[in-house]
């Protein structure tokens, strides 16, 4: 009976619709987002990046990331923090802010 219910549970996800805002899956985010730091930092010995935020707004995503590269000099690692616009699941914006700012990832008011 458990291996029924399992597979009854696997077949009603597999079968759901995927919200209307997921025109990037997180895969894709993923890819770009490695994209764009292996393209900032070619010379890395190393790195890894976090996410801190992310605002929808239709078919735009921006991505509020830290990144934590080590070069191959054996210096120490650098931090660094970006917005990432990224449109139609293309990388379409970069801003590099301070480490400690206050950035919101919301739409922009009209005023």
């Amino acid at each position: 009976m458990k291996c029924f219910t399992r597979l009854a549970c696997f077949a009603i996800l597999a079968i759901a619709p995927l919200p209307s805002q997921a025109m990037t899956d997180v895969g894709d985010i993923g890819t770009i987002i490695e994209g764009f730091v292996a393209k900032q930092f070619p010379d890395a010995a190393s790195h890894f990046w976090v996410v801190n935020d992310t605002q929808w707004d239709g078919d735009e995503m921006i991505v509020d990331m830290n990144t934590i590269v080590t070069d191959r000099r054996q210096t120490p690692p650098t931090e660094s923090r970006f917005l990432l616009l990224i449109v139609e699941g293309r990388l379409q914006g970069i801003q590099n802010i301070p480490l400690d700012a206050a950035a919101e990832c919301q739409k922009e008011q009209e005023v």
